[in-house]
């Protein structure tokens, strides 16, 4: 696809962003080595885009929830599109990776009542609280459980930072702040990256450390700039039958309580326990904060969950390499999506995921519709739509625990996450850009649509962590993702940043999620080509790309080379 109206680079230019990128450690003169890919006529097909994604976010998907009929439909198209371009059944001869998960559907959920205060604080469930558990078990009863707060929640020895120091949480309730301390910090200077989200920043960090510490309930508190969305969104996630993964002993070693509460409803229980809700965030951002109890105050909650275990699938398709069939690409992107949701006004309920993530898996099908037209690659293509990502990167993981192809041999790969229908940009967003070698492939595909890569604008929203090439990542696979610029040819970066709210406040993780006739293809299929360029040349390769000296999946990658060399 046309980008600009601009005449081809002169070769002393290229041979200057060349020199550039080196110089900026980009990448090793290794992966600088690789030849560039060819310019090519085949590019992914816009016409398969605009069909599966149509198809996937219909209704009758019913928001292809893992475990429903939407499940159903879902692997047996994309096993389908892919046994018509003559792809392989990846997994030992079958289309699927099986994934044991459990729905737990929350019910009779009681308010959470603050009581032993001031006041009796109460906050009703999905307007003013949400709450769940991982936990295997038919029924969750806290009662009269103590309330401490505890900051950001952190235990980060080699920062020299302990939110828990000096507290004994077993058995209570912790309040807990979203994001890192030094979020608001402008520039990337703190003990958490400040303005980047760290794992620690996640939710999914401080669920799992109150967990740790042997907390009753964990309760964090909504705000909408450093959670990086609105209380809608936590409403339409938390809300309904939730996945969690399955194991032996039914997640008994999760907290039994988890959830968020509206930040108005917290300052009203800190301030029912003589705190103030301001005071204490400033004092939670400084070394030596010291965790506190509400003196008196006990909170309560019970629900019950109806419990079923079922096997979802990974779809595992494999396009065999015509020299090196044992070093594998990968190509990402989840399936899933939240299924019925909350209620818009119209009492849609919904919830289509078009763009998040019906675009991704389309992609899937139309990148590898474009490398079986353009022939056999050196190196196998893995073409992998994984389940649970909304649930908590589920099925990603499941694979990175689980390899179908060995870790050691897969060069890398890329991920596919919601590809904005903005239009298109002058720049890709690299998410965790500077991390590993995988940056150069992107910048010399870049070349040939004069674009450029630039780094998040927002990293204080943590998406490294929030999409499946991070499971991978863990496991010392180099994964490239990046998403769709915010620096638009109509508009520029005011244009961007408004295409994007608008999307976060309307429609993400929303019945509003819907196909729309009327999207604009043209940055998709510009994108679509970077993945093309990138992957074919990681399948082509000698090269093993790595993660950068001091990257904290380097040391993994090393090991997992080793073993396989």
């Amino acid at each position: 696809m046309r980008i600009r109206s601009l005449a081809l680079a002169s070769a002393a230019s290229l041979l200057a962003l060349s020199a550039c990128a080196t110089t900026q450690g980009e990448a090793p003169s290794s992966a600088a080595s690789t030849p560039a890919p060819a310019p090519a006529e085949i590019a992914p097909s816009i016409d398969t885009m605009k069909r599966l994604v149509q198809a996937l976010s219909s209704d009758a998907f019913e928001g292809r929830a893992p475990g429903t009929i939407g499940e159903e439909k879902t692997l047996a198209l994309l096993s389908d599109e892919f046994g018509k371009l003559g792809l392989k059944p990846g997994n030992n001869g079958s289309w699927f990776q099986d994934v044991p998960l459990v729905e737990i559907t929350a019910k009779n959920v009681s308010p959470l009542t603050f009581t032993g205060g001031k006041t009796k604080v109460t906050a009703v469930y999905g307007a003013e609280m949400v709450v769940g558990t991982q936990r295997v078990t038919p029924k969750i009863d806290v009662k009269n459980s103590p309330v401490v707060f505890v900051g950001y929640g952190i235990d980060a020895p080699e920062k020299g930072w302990n939110d828990y120091a000096g507290v004994d949480v077993k058995g209570k309730t912790v309040i807990i702040l979203v994001n890192d301390p030094d979020y608001e910090n402008p520039t990337l200077d703190g003990p958490f990256s400040g303005r980047a989200m760290t794992y620690y920043g996640r939710w999914t960090y401080k669920f799992e450390e109150a967990a740790r510490q042997g907390a009753a309930a964990a309760i964090i508190v909504h705000d909408t700039v450093p959670a990086a969305y609105g209380w809608n969104v936590v409403q339409s996630s938390w809300t309904g039958s939730q996945q969690v993964a399955d194991n032996a002993n039914g997640n008994m070693n999760a907290a039994p309580a988890v959830g968020w509460i509206q930040k108005d409803k917290a300052a009203a229980l800190l301030a029912s326990g003589g705190q103030d809700l301001t005071a204490l965030i400033a004092a939670a951002k400084k070394p030596g904060f010291k965790a506190v109890p509400l003196k008196g105050v006990k909170a309560s909650l019970s629900f019950e969950n109806s419990l079923r275990k079922h096997m979802s699938k990974n779809v595992v398709a494999l396009l065999p390499g015509k020299t090196r069939p044992d070093e594998y690409v990968l190509y990402t992107g989840h399936w899933d999506h939240l299924g019925h949701c909350e209620k818009a006004p119209d009492g849609d309920d919904i919830c289509n995921g078009a763009v998040d993530n019906a675009t991704g898996t389309a992609a899937l099908v139309a990148l590898a519709q474009a490398n079986v037209q353009a022939g056999p690659t050196d190196r196998s293509q893995v073409f992998i739509a994984v389940t649970g990502e909304e649930s908590g990167l589920l099925g990603s993981q499941y694979y990175g625990e689980h390899p179908v192809f060995p870790l050691g041999k897969t060069v890398g790969g890329v991920n596919m996450d919601a590809l904005s229908m903005a239009g298109p940009a002058h720049n890709v967003i690299v998410v965790g850009k500077g991390k590993s070698d995988l940056d150069a492939y992107l910048d010399r595909a870049l070349v040939a649509q004069s674009r450029v890569a630039t780094m998040e604008p927002t990293p204080e929203k943590g998406f490294y962590y929030r999409s499946d090439h991070f499971s991978l990542a863990k496991q010392g696979v180099p994964m490239l993702y990046f998403d769709a610029g915010d620096d638009l040819l109509k508009g520029g970066k005011a244009a961007g940043e408004a295409a994007a709210k608008d999307y976060e406040e309307h429609r993400y993780h929303g019945p509003k999620d819907e196909y729309d006739p009327n999207w604009d293809w043209t940055g998709v299929a510009a994108d679509l080509k970077l993945y093309y360029d990138v992957g074919r040349a990681l399948a082509n390769t000698t090269e093993w790309p790595n993660w950068k000296e001091g990257d904290e999946f380097r040391a993994i990658r090393d090991k997992s080379r080793a073993a396989a060399q």
